[in-house]
């Protein structure tokens, strides 16, 4: 016999619906993206240690194949978007696009009526330290985030060699401290993690570039279209502050880094220089 729903009873139903929702409102918000595309294990891994954060909801949304050197760039146009699964479980959404385009996606579509708190773009498989971070598409996608007014973190690691679980755990780390503490706005944090026996975590500013890029090669003429290929080649940092150089001698580095490209300090030169329309 069913019994009769007791005004306690309502109360208790109205107290339980009400801790629930506040415990999702209070939840911290977690969009992950990347350049490596969806399919890469790296960020499979990255989404499974952050989950074992408490009060975290994490969404996926990255490119659908591998845009690497994509920077922030973006193909403009529609998007075509697949859910996609893994382990007969939905994992995140595949964006036809560039990383920056996948952050746009989940920011503004995903993100339209329960706001992300934080964005981490990784992990990456090949260093971003230095100048080549600016060509790279997992700090484009954290800096998209940054444009959009979220705080960001870019994640990389060495492409051998490497422990990711170490880079995983930096990084919850990092997440760990901007859920207590509140992130820093304006700003990405950028992670790269060497391969090798590792000899601590280094603070530094971006260094120089450690690829350069070799003269261009005829590889192929037919009429009067024409193949040129050009191949990298790897740099050893010279500069000791640098957090090329610290990435090259074992250190795990972090760079905090901004959208800003401003050189401050030209400015007053550069107004006196007396350009005119005239």
């Amino acid at each position: 016999m069913r019994q009769p729903v007791t005004s306690l009873a309502l109360l208790a139903l109205a107290s339980s619906l009400l801790t629930s929702t506040a415990a999702f409102a209070d939840s911290y918000r977690i969009l992950i993206s990347n350049d490596d595309g969806i399919n890469s294990p790296l960020i499979h891994a990255l989404r499974e240690g952050l989950a074992t954060l408490d009060d975290v909801e994490i969404v996926v949304s990255a490119p659908d194949a591998n845009k690497s050197g994509s920077s922030q760039s973006t193909d403009g146009g529609a998007r075509r978007v697949e859910r996609i699964f893994a382990n007969g479980e939905f994992f995140g959404y595949a964006v036809d696009g560039r990383p920056a385009d996948a952050v746009r996606f989940g920011l503004l579509h995903l993100g339209k009526d329960e706001p992300f708190d934080l964005v981490v773009s990784g992990i990456n498989q090949g260093a971003n330290v230095g100048d080549v971070s600016h060509l790279s598409g997992t700090v484009g996608a954290a800096m998209e985030a940054i444009y959009q007014g979220v705080p960001a973190i870019a994640v990389s690691q060495d492409t051998a060699n490497v422990d990711t679980a170490v880079t995983v755990n930096l990084t919850r780390q990092l997440v760990a401290k901007y859920q207590r503490e509140g992130a820093p706005e304006g700003i990405v944090i950028s992670i790269n993690v060497p391969g090798g026996e590792l000899k601590g975590v280094a603070v530094r500013p971006m260094g120089e570039s450690y690829l350069t890029f070799s003269p261009y090669e005829l590889t192929r003429t037919d009429g009067e279209v024409s193949e040129y290929e050009a191949s990298y080649i790897g740099n050893r940092a010279l500069d000791s502050t640098s957090d090329t150089y610290a990435y090259q001698q074992g250190y795990a580095t972090i760079t905090p880094l901004k959208f800003d490209w401003t050189a401050h300090d030209m400015l007053s030169e550069v107004e006196a220089w007396g350009l005119t329309l005239d």
